[in-house]
This record gives C-alpha cells, structure tokens and sequence, in this order.
C-alpha cells in the first residue's frame, strides 16, 4: 500500500480508487449505478450486502466483477434445502498419517457470494453468523480465523418464496446493506441485450488489492466525525422503535420492531465512507440521509396493520428522515 503523508491525501485516494471501481465495473454492468455504488460503501466500511432482486438482474454477474475487479479470492455457494453447515464451514477428516486434519470450506474466502441464501435451513443460515461478526468459524472446537478483508455478499429472490427459510433478525442485522435491485431501463435494456449477444468479452482490470481495502477500512474509521451527526444518526434510529417517548407516529402505528444500536454503527460508518467518496474529509447529515435506506430497510419489521394498508418500510423511513429536519 502506497504511504501517504496524510489522511487527506489518503482520503483523495480512495475517492479516486472509488472512481476508478466505478468505471471498471460498469463495463460489464449496465444501468445498476447506485447498486454498486451502495455495494462498494459496503466494502470499503467492511460491512456485508444483502442483493434483494427478481432473476436475472445480474446480481452474481455484479459480484462476480466486484471480485475481479477488487483482486480478491472469491467463492460461490449455492445455498440449497440439503446444504449443512460443514459444506461451508469445512470439516475434519483422517488423513494419511491417522490424524484429523481440518479442510476448509468455500467461506474461507475474501469474498463469498452466498447465492439464494433464503433457500437453505436455519442451521446452515446460522453457520453464517459467527463468520460475518466475529470474521472466524469454530469448527470441531477449534477456532479459525478468515482471511481479510472479509465480505459476505448474499443474494435472495424476492418473488418465489415456496420452499424458502425466511433469514431471522439476527442473520439481517449481520448485514450491513439491504441493496434492492429493480429492472432496468428501457435504454439500458437495449444496451444490455447489445453488448451480451456478441462474441465480444470484456476484461475487468483489477484496481485494488486486498492490502489496500484493508488500509482504506482502517482510514474510514480514523475519519472524524462532529457530534452533531452522530447524534442526528441515533436519533434515527431512535425513532424507528416503537413504544419509545421518541419514536415517530407511523413507527408506533406500523412498527411492531426498530433497529438495534448496530444500525447507529452502520449509519456513521456509511456516512463515513459516502463522505471520502464525495470529497468530503468528514460526513454531515447529508451523507447520513445518503445511506438510511438501505441500512434500514431489513431491520423494521411491520406489523400486519402496515401489511394490510400497503405502507412501505421506504415510505416510514421517509417520514421520519422529514420529521428530522
């Protein structure tokens, strides 16, 4: 990693790293902008990304080019009802030699793209848990450490739900983005269906090693922060959680649960990285409002008077950015 003389020139740095990802992944992927924009906040937060979209919106292609293009290992697990815990953890066999020794499974990777994750049972959900917070899996009462950087990148069909496990509260909150992809354009429709059925295949150059997202992690953490927007993050978050002398009209009518503390983390966090990716040596409340939604999205859960009267989480979480300002 190239040493910088300060954090200023490191900031400049990764806005032009950011850039430059921007501009490498969009040769391949068309019209999905915020998508890997939201994505790459993700990254450079060390946070993980839940792709929420019907098939066929290019969600493991964007991960797929986000892998070659950050220069990282990367593995794909397809999540499917008989998958067990030791598919992805690893397990122990007996060797040559008569000892047990531990082969690691695919989630000993920088990225892993958790394909249709809802597909598989609650005990192979939860092998995911302790790898996603901690960045280690126990496995035969040894602990092992991944590989950083680390990212979990899962994807899940919102459409089909036959046979499916809803993820619990404790698997959502792992992640730090709920990124929804919806369809494309009619213009950039068109220039998908031109570029994918030609014999031309286009390279993506690799922009950054896995040492320099570890640095840029580091320096996202080390950037400042007024107390003014740290406490405008809390009080969002605050007054998504019912019953509270805080919490907002519609969470109290809507709400039946708000996000925990770890969304007050994230929200800083994103506004942190969102900053440095602007130009911005240090977030304000605009760079907060700039990630909310998708930090937000997966961790309120409506009640079935919200369900029944068509109110969205996006529209709730609107209300409340208003009732802010």
């Amino acid at each position: 990693m190239e040493q910088f003389t300060s954090d200023v020139e490191a900031v400049d740095s990764l806005k032009a790293s950011f850039s430059d990802l921007m501009a490498e992944i969009k040769k391949v992927i068309i019209g999905q902008d915020d998508v890997v924009k939201e994505t790459l906040i993700s990254v450079f937060s060390g946070g993980h990304c839940l792709l929420v979209g019907v098939p066929g919106l290019a969600k493991t292609l964007l991960v797929n080019t986000i892998a070659d293009a950050l220069s990282l290992n990367y593995k794909r697990i397809q999540f499917t009802p008989d998958l067990m815990p030791s598919d992805i953890i690893g397990s122990e066999i007996l060797n040559e030699k008569r000892d047990f020794e531990f082969i690691k499974g695919p989630l000993f990777a920088n990225i892993v793209l958790a394909d249709e994750i809802n597909r598989t049972p609650p005990k192979t959900q939860s092998a995911l848990l302790e790898a996603m917070q901690e960045k280690s899996v126990t496995a035969a009462g040894k602990r092992f450490e991944l590989g950083a950087p680390f990212f979990v990148l899962a994807t899940q069909n919102p459409i089909e739900q036959e046979g499916t496990y809803p993820l619990p509260e404790a698997q959502l909150d792992r992640f730090m983005f709920n990124i929804l992809l919806d369809y494309p354009s009619v213009e950039n429709e068109i220039n998908i269906v031109s570029s994918t059925t030609t014999n031309i295949q286009t390279k993506v150059n690799s922009i950054l090693t896995g040492e320099q997202i570890n640095a840029y992690q580091q320096l996202v953490r080390k950037i400042p922060v007024n107390d003014n927007v740290v406490r405008y993050a809390v009080k969002l978050v605050s007054k998504t959680r019912p019953g509270r002398e805080d919490a907002h009209e519609l969470t109290n009518q809507y709400i039946s649960w708000g996000a925990g503390p770890r969304a007050s983390q994230y929200l800083v966090l994103g506004a942190k990285t969102h900053a440095a990716i602007s130009g911005k040596y240090s977030p304000d409340i605009e760079d907060i409002k700039a990630v909310a939604l998708p930090i937000l999205r997966h961790r309120l859960v409506r009640n079935y008077k919200a369900e029944a009267a068509g109110i969205t989480v996006e529209h709730i979480v609107g209300k409340i950015i208003e009732s802010l300002n």
